[in-house]
């Protein structure tokens, strides 16, 4: 277990460094929440009608003609809108809580690197997703369908989310299991290399 940790203290900022790539999409996701969020509330009319729009345009080969038909789909396309922008605040504020408190575990760069990455990345596209999803289901005529065309973009970042997490878990029960212990040899080495010097 001690691969995945440094031997030696580190200062924050070079246990940090190889977590920059990953908390650069952190941010990114952030603000695509905050971009989506300030444009849904300047004009959130703007959204609804290129969404009526979408659907009008394949009204009579998908929707057989039936504009009650179209009414659900746009309900839940706009539901799917939202959603991405409450994703991307929430999975990107929590990527970088979990980014920092892996790079304060004192990780080796390899593994804070690929946890911010899978965070990162995995916030942002599993928020776009959910935007892309909302703009795709009046042209389909089917929520179902708009999520299905985009599984290659879903399953992976989510994926990619809920993986990191889980080995942030695993490597604090590693600390609080087995790092006490480590560090207790650890000092108790020094101390007898201490008596040593002492004696001699």
């Amino acid at each position: 277990m001690n691969r995945l940790f440094h031997t030696q203290t580190t200062s924050i900022r070079s246990q940090l460094h190889p977590a920059l790539p990953g908390m650069f999409f952190a941010v990114i996701t952030l603000l695509f929440g905050f971009g989506v969020g300030i444009i849904f509330g300047l004009n959130e009319d703007l959204i609804k009608d290129k969404l009526r729009s979408s659907a009008v345009e394949v009204k009579e080969s998908v929707y057989l003609g039936d504009p009650s038909a179209m009414q659900p789909i746009l309900d839940k396309s706009w539901t799917y809108m939202k959603r991405a922008h409450l994703h991307a605040g929430g999975l990107g504020a929590t990527s970088i809580g979990l980014i920092l408190l892996v790079c304060h575990l004192g990780t080796l760069p390899v593994v804070s690197r690929s946890i911010s990455l899978a965070l990162g990345l995995g916030s942002l596209g599993y928020s776009v997703f959910w935007l892309w999803a909302g703009f795709r289901a009046p042209v389909l005529g089917s929520t179902g369908a708009a999520k299905e065309s985009l599984k290659w973009l879903a399953m992976p970042t989510s994926g990619a989310v809920v993986v990191a997490t889980a080995a942030v878990a695993v490597l604090l029960l590693v600390i609080i299991f087995r790092r006490p212990q480590a560090i207790t040899n650890q000092e108790a080495k020094q101390g007898g290399d201490d008596e040593t010097e002492e004696a001699v």
